[in-house]
């Protein structure tokens, strides 16, 4: 009966995307925060066994600021940084939470960053507007999940300058397994643009480096760019790169204008092709259409 209705009432069904979004975009603040600490510590882990295996070394880690309890994607429940404060589950409420707190801890009154809401709402927006473009529809389903995907590896890439595998790879054999069925595009075109999305930016990456001696990118950069071409094909791959080239010029240029980012300091590409893979996603036919027009 719900399905009858989500599928004859659009309205109904674009408001219960929405709010589904809400809670999920509370669930990639997590994602977002915590993600990176993981492999990290994995990381760690990981050097330290290889260096004591192999050459007897007896490493001490600094484990200080890391807690006793298992520390995941569930557990250790969210506190307040600096109080420590459990956030209880009516402090939770996506947005609403923050207004009613006035964007402040309960316990300590300690500023609660805007950040947090922010993603809740651009969670939602982004998942509505997938809702309303594609319908009630596999496709409809595939690209509010991306949607949410490409969020959390922009914003992480934004953070720490990695874009995990443990996000991009699933993504990237997702986005051939959906294409089996031709959901967005045919499955040859969804082949051939992951290989391409990663040749492309591998070769720019080897002739720069050849060029400067220097690194200009990482190669998590071309595993999302692969993602990108196994969910939309080839035929969207130039228009994803003109488009993050593009994004990626405006918005790093207004933030040194504004004096937000040193010149020095590298900025992130995976925001810049995550927000470009998002626009081909839901108007990259009619782009490419456009462009073949004017062109012609």
């Amino acid at each position: 009966m719900i399905i009858e209705v989500l599928q004859s009432n659009q309205t109904f069904y674009i408001t219960s995307v929405t709010i589904l979004a809400l809670l999920v975009g509370s669930f990639l603040n997590v994602v977002i925060y915590r993600l990176p600490v993981i492999f990290k510590r994995e990381w760690r882990k990981d050097c330290t066994n290889y260096l004591e295996e192999n050459y007897n070394a007896k490493i001490e880690l600094d484990t200080g600021k890391e807690p006793a309890e298992p520390f995941n994607l569930v557990k250790p429940d969210s506190t307040c940084p600096a109080c420590n404060h459990k956030i209880r589950a009516w402090e939770n409420i996506p947005v609403i939470s923050y207004i009613f707190l006035k964007g402040k801890c309960s316990n300590c009154k300690t500023p609660i960053s805007f950040r947090y809401p922010f993603v809740e709402i651009l969670s939602a927006t982004l998942a509505a507007v997938c809702a309303w473009k594609f319908g009630f529809s596999l496709a409809g389903f595939s690209a509010i999940v991306l949607s949410w995907a490409l969020l959390s590896l922009a914003l992480i890439d934004y953070d720490t300058q990695y874009l995990p595998d443990q996000i991009t790879l699933p993504f990237l054999w997702l986005g051939l397994l959906l294409n089996l069925s031709n959901t967005f595009i045919d499955i040859y075109s969804a082949v051939i643009g992951a290989v391409a999305g990663y040749l492309v930016l591998w070769s720019v990456y080897q002739l720069f480096k050849l060029l400067t001696k220097k690194e200009g990118m990482g190669f998590g950069d071309f595993k999302l760019l692969a993602l990108l071409g196994a969910w939309m094909g080839w035929q969207f791959l130039p228009v994803i790169i003109i488009l993050s080239s593009l994004v990626g010029s405006v918005i790093g240029i207004t933030l040194i204008i504004l004096k937000k980012h040193q010149r020095e300091i590298p900025i992130p590409f995976g925001p810049y092709l995550a927000i470009a893979g998002w626009i081909a996603l839901l108007w990259g036919k009619e782009i490419n259409h456009s462009y073949l027009n004017w062109i012609s």
